[in-house]
């Protein structure tokens, strides 16, 4: 062999390759994200040549832990291997799996076949020995009462001792200590563990300068402070608040989007900035700071989160505007260049160049709007059409402020392009707006759930479902009134463990349309409503009554655990969620307008129920019971009396006396 041929062979080999680790994103690229509480699944594919066996763990450590610990893998069939690994700390985890030639566990095995297959005494002495030589090995590595015991069963083993080569405590103890011979390791994945309200919340939408009991009088937060109790007690965890700073009065919008605005119009949010303030100050109408503070108190005290929206953005008054101009984009003739998404103009707003000349200061100027924000007590965030933002500022930002602010929380309202929005999500945003808005239809709900819940998707991407916000009123609402709201509403919240409403019009069934776009009429955004906060007949009764079934059962608390099951009627969607021993299936008639009827196909094995009993399912909207026998079970829906059960599949009954209903 020449010197060329030697040196072109491998400085070390193994019969082991990992060819798969999951889960992942983009091959490690962007982290895999989870929440506090949640179990990372570990799969991965490991092969060897021959019928060698194969040892294989996982390493995995929070940055703050000293030393990793190690999770063992166990074949599942074929060349998958499986393991899990809980995550209970904020922060980023990283796990890396290990994998070798296990010759203890393969001697052992032949060793077993070998005695089984009645093979004679002496070949048997022979595999003993070389067993015991595994173990002396394996001993060579261990301490303590380990090692002391190895080296009495490779004794025991060299005097020819069939029961002591079989002995449970040749696998237990060698796999532990010996040697890991032809050792290969897979890459090193990070896995970024968000707060718990990232994954399961109820988040409620309104706008404080509505707040007011007296008509046409604009609210302050002292005002939107007393609404406070009733969103608690309504079961929302998060209370989502529009922009609130000031606004601008050039070119302000007026009713329902009018190019001109009244006297008395309040403009729109979002047109923010004025002579008295831009980001970082309050509209003076709301009460100023200090009464945001106060309103924010009124909140923690309560349990409750406050979300604000975070729109980079100004209107022509704002003081960027004239302190740096060169911020924005300009025309030809000097001026800024309001923006525009032909033939839409929107005059009184003017967005960021984020690549303009002085870029730097840009950036850090809006990462301190968030960190302003954060010392006024806010930690979640909802952020206005990011897609349309810098990628490279988003991932910069984010990463910065959570750098030191794990508990973060960022919701993308980016109703926009696949990529974008996954791209969005990879970067940070641990929430994102979804398209749930627009599937309403068994196949479309189906398919996008399946997108969403059961595949790499699900890995990075952290759905929220909204049936409505207050640029959207979807025609489903439209024509299907109270039902169709009824119905959206139990999608949202048993799909989806987190979901919003834009509350105020959604509870009190106002589904009036503008004439000309897919939003509300008489729009908040540009105007003052008045609302009722305490109607008993809007639905707030059944709002109250769903937040409390998800909040009392763990299977609705996640979102991978979701299954559709058959229905014979394609107006009718049935799906269950399965954790531990909390089981709920949820039916709904998705015709807002029609009495419909089918078969739902249920199968109890499928969720470790014993065959050939009876089980009890308790609708947890209607408080009704019932007992279900077989695999495919009756339902009839009548969306003017309730379109949709939510049942809890309690447990399983052998006769009527079983059952309280029947007692």
């Amino acid at each position: 062999m020449s010197p060329i041929e030697r040196d072109s062979l491998p400085e070390s080999w193994s019969r082991v390759a990992i060819v798969s680790v999951s889960p992942q994103v983009d091959g490690g690229r962007w982290p895999v994200r989870r929440s506090v509480g949640e179990r990372v699944d570990v799969v991965a594919g490991i092969i060897i040549d021959g019928h060698d066996k194969i040892a294989a763990e996982v390493r995995v450590g929070h940055e703050d832990d000293a030393e990793p610990s190690t999770v063992p893998l166990k074949l599942r069939y074929n060349d998958e291997y499986v393991g899990h690994f809980d995550v209970t700390t904020l922060g980023s985890y990283h796990y890396q799996v290990s994998a070798w030639v296990d010759l203890i566990g393969t001697w052992h095995d032949q060793f077993r076949r070998r005695v089984d297959g009645g093979e004679n005494q002496r070949e048997l002495r022979a595999e003993l020995l070389e067993g015991a030589t595994h173990l002396r090995a394996a001993a060579n590595e261990a301490d303590g009462e380990d090692r002391e015991h190895l080296l009495d069963l490779a004794s025991r083993m060299e005097l020819g001792h069939i029961d002591a080569g079989l002995s449970e405590d040749v696998i237990r103890l060698g796999r532990k200590w010996s040697p890991r011979h032809g050792l290969v390791e897979g890459p090193r994945i990070e896995v970024v563990v968000d707060p718990e309200l990232a994954r399961f919340a109820a988040w409620y939408e309104f706008f404080p300068r509505s707040t007011s009991d007296v008509a046409g009088r604009h609210g302050t937060f002292d005002d939107a402070a007393e609404r406070l109790p009733r969103i608690k007690e309504l079961g929302f965890d998060i209370v989502y608040l529009p922009p609130i700073h000031p606004i601008g009065t050039t070119f302000r919008k007026g009713k329902d989007n009018a190019p001109t605005a009244g006297p008395d119009d309040p403009g729109s949010p979002w047109a923010m900035g004025a002579e008295d303030g831009g980001h970082k100050a309050v509209h003076a109408e709301l009460g100023g700071i200090d009464a945001f503070d106060r309103f924010v108190a009124k909140a923690d005290e309560l349990g409750i989160k406050v979300a604000l929206d975070i729109a980079f953005q100004t209107s022509p008054d704002h003081p960027y505007v004239k302190q740096h101009p060169e911020w924005f984009k300009h025309r030809p003739d000097g001026t800024i260049r309001y923006a525009e998404n032909p033939p839409k103009k929107y005059q009184d707003v003017y967005p960021f160049d984020f690549e303009s000349d002085d870029w730097q200061a840009l950036w850090l100027e809006l990462k301190s709007v968030f960190e302003f924000w954060m010392d006024h007590g806010v930690r979640v965030f909802r952020v206005d059409n990011p897609h349309t933002k810098s990628i490279p500022f988003w991932q910069w930002c984010i990463g910065e402020l959570r750098r030191e602010h794990p508990d973060l929380i960022f919701l993308s309202e980016a109703f926009t392009r696949p990529k974008m929005m996954h791209t969005l999500a990879k970067l940070g945003f641990n929430n994102s707006y979804t398209y749930f808005t627009w599937r309403n239809t068994k196949e479309e709900l189906t398919e996008y759930a399946h997108e969403l819940f059961h595949t790499e998707v699900a890995d990075f991407f952290r759905p929220n479902f909204w049936p409505n916000t207050p640029d959207i009123l979807h025609d489903y609402l439209v024509y299907g009134g109270r039902a169709a709201h009824i119905i959206r509403l139990v999608l949202a919240a048993t799909m989806s463990p987190t979901y919003g409403i834009y509350g105020p019009p959604y509870e009190h069934v106002d589904n009036r349309q503008h004439p000309d776009r897919e939003e509300y009429a008489h729009n908040e955004k540009y105007e003052i409503r008045h609302w009722n906060w305490n109607d008993s007949s809007s639905l707030q009764p059944l709002m109250r009554r769903i937040n409390r079934i998800r909040r009392d059962h763990v299977a609705l608390q996640y979102a991978r655990n979701i299954a559709f099951h058959e229905v014979d009627n394609d107006a009718i969607i049935a799906y269950s969620k399965h954790t531990g021993d909390d089981i709920i299936l949820v039916v709904v008639n998705l015709d807002p307008h029609h009495e419909q009827s089918g078969w739902v196909s249920f199968d109890p094995q499928a969720h470790d129920l014993a065959a050939g009993r009876s089980i009890q399912v308790h609708d947890l909207i209607g408080d009704e019971r019932y007992l279900w026998n077989g695999d495919r079970h009756f339902v009839k829906l009548n969306p003017s009396v309730m379109p949709a059960h939510i049942f809890h599949i309690r447990h399983e009954v052998s006769t009527e006396r079983d059952f309280p209903y029947f007692q």
